[in-house]
Formats: C-alpha cells, structure tokens, sequence
C-alpha cells in the first residue's frame, strides 16, 4: 500500500507527506511542481496536471492505496470578478472529479478530500457543526461545494471519503492575505478592522490540517465531513492588539461601521478592483466558530496550536524574510 498525495508540493500536501515519510510509509506525490523538500529523498514524484484527466489517469493508483487531493485554488492571490469562475472551477472542481474517477478506475476506494469552511456563507448559528446550512458567497466556495456533492455521489458508488473543511490555512512559507496586515503594522499605520472586533477570529494550523488527514487514513476514511479550526478563537481586538504589542508597533486597531465598509468594499469589486475577496470581508463581523467536535470524536484529533501565537510567528517568518535572514525552526513553528 502506498499513500499517493494530488498537490502534494503544495501548502497541506507538504506537510502531509513528510509526516508520512518519517513514518516509514511509501509516498507518491503528483503536482505539477517539484520543489526542493527533503522527503523527496524517500517519497516519489510524478509530473501531473489535475485538469488533465490522461495525466490523472497515468498516476500509478493500486487497489489498496490511500489517495489525498490537497491540489487547489485559494483565495490568494485576488481575481476580479470575471476571471473567478476560469481560476477556481478547473482545479477545484474537476480536477477533483478527475481524481475521483481515476480512484475509481484503479479500484482503489479510499480517498481524503479537502474543501473550505467557506461553503456556509453567512452565520446561521455558532458556533457552527457540519450541518450548517451551506450557502457560499462566491465562486470558490461554490466549486469546493459542488465538489463535496460530487464525493457523495462517489460515497453512493462504494467509495469511503473523508471531506475536510479548514478555516484560513496558516504555517511557514505561506503569507497570503496576512501580509497586508503585516505591512500595516510595520509602517505604524492604523489596523482597521470590519466592525468592533469583538467577534472571534480562528485560524487552523497546517500541521493540524495534515495531522487530520493522516488520522482519516488511520481511522478508517469516514464517509462523512468534519471542520477544521483551532480551540477558543480569541476576538479579532485582541488577537490584533497581541500582534502589534508583539511587534513594537506604534499602530492602533480602527473599528469601523461594518456595513459602510462592506458597501465600500462591494463597490470596488462592482469596478474590478477588488481590495478583498466578498468571501472575506461579507463574513469578517459575524461570529463564525467552526465547531471540531465530531473530528475529535470519531478520529482523536485535536488543535495542536492557538490563534495567538500562529499569527506572532506568522509576523516573525514575514520580518525574518523582510530583511534576508532564515526563519528559525520554520519547519517546527507555525506561521503563515
């Protein structure tokens, strides 16, 4: 049996491979980079576009292996409104059905997928468990949506796959939309925020992200879906105000009128020039806890890191890059 990871250069996928290396277990990895990681050393690479379906079909898939599709579009970087549809659907949604059929195909049955907890949309309830009404605000939570009916449509044809659905990703070597927040504080500027900042804000740890998908593996690849974030999510006021403390900053946190903010922000995408994705800023003021309970539960995961300290080290990888030094213990240390 082997472990054959789809983006498994990428950000998760990574992670994911060298914990299972170490472990001893044979890895095969399929993207269409190759970088410079140290399991490849006693993991395998192979050349494959997931929008390709002869290239799918070409990856060496056994029977009894375990198959991962962390390949993906994200949010970052920011795509105007015409262009979002064409930048997420391709790989999001029908590279994953290339995979699910290639899995098929080699009469393999075991597969871990993941999505976004930005299938909801707006807050019906919170904290909120997988059974939250699923409504997304744009194309990427619409084609990580239609995916997950696609996976149930293969649960339905004998196939057992594990959905996972994360808050925003952090870890080392990924900045993303933090590293605006960071060249505000770095210049003293003020730190606006989308209402009070009274409402909680939770990331999820790339090393917990991988963590889950080895335990599905372990635990047998439940057909069902669990969330993804961290334990007691701080408010946004107080994870921000750590920050700036953190960083020695002469910055101050600038409540603003939400609405007037996200009539402001929408005006810009109407224009193509979007400041922020809607999936964002349409979300930033309400109380959106994604509840872990059943991930706990049914496979013994638990949040290794806290909101608090991902974002320090976060803003410390981004100064250590700023001025040409290595990042210490990057590996170790979750930044984003």
């Amino acid at each position: 049996m082997k472990h054959i990871i789809f983006g498994g250069d990428g950000f998760v996928g990574r992670h994911l491979a060298s914990r299972l290396v170490k472990d001893g277990e044979e890895v095969l990895i399929a993207d269409i980079v190759k970088s410079d990681l140290p399991h490849y050393a006693r993991a395998r690479f192979v050349h494959c576009d997931v929008t390709k379906l002869d290239q799918v079909m070409a990856v060496e898939i056994g029977p009894d292996d375990m198959v991962y599709n962390m390949a993906a579009k994200m949010l970052s970087p920011l795509q105007v409104r015409a262009k979002r549809w064409e930048f997420f659907w391709p790989v999001n949604y029908y590279g994953a059905e290339n995979i699910m059929k290639a899995t098929a195909h080699a009469g393999a049955n075991r597969l871990v997928q993941f999505t976004t907890d930005m299938i909801y949309g707006h807050t019906v309830q919170s904290p909120q468990t997988e059974d939250h009404p699923a409504k997304p605000l744009g194309e990427y939570g619409k084609s990580k949506l239609a995916t997950e009916e696609l996976a149930k449509e293969w649960r339905r044809r004998g196939m057992n796959i594990s959905i996972f659905r994360p808050r925003l990703i952090i870890g080392p070597g990924r900045l993303g939309i933090l590293e605006k927040l960071f060249k505000l504080i770095d210049a003293n500027l003020p730190v606006p925020m989308i209402g009070s900042g009274k409402n909680p804000y939770q990331f999820i740890s790339v090393f917990d992200c991988a963590e889950a998908a080895r335990l599905a593996w372990k635990g047998g690849v439940p057909n069902k879906e669990y969330n993804l974030g961290s334990d007691n999510p701080p408010s946004v006021r107080k994870l921000l105000g750590n920050l700036i403390k953190h960083a020695g900053s002469k910055s101050f946190l600038l409540p603003t009128p939400a609405f007037a903010v996200k009539a402001t922000l929408a005006t810009f995408d109407y224009m193509n020039m979007p400041i922020m994705d809607p999936e964002q800023y349409l979300i930033a003021d309400e109380m959106c806890i994604r509840e872990t309970g059943a991930l706990k539960r049914d496979l013994g995961w638990k949040a290794e890191y806290n909101d608090g300290d991902m974002l320090i080290a976060a803003y410390n990888e981004y100064r250590a890059k700023k001025s040409g030094a290595a990042y210490a213990n990057a590996a170790a240390v979750p930044a984003e």
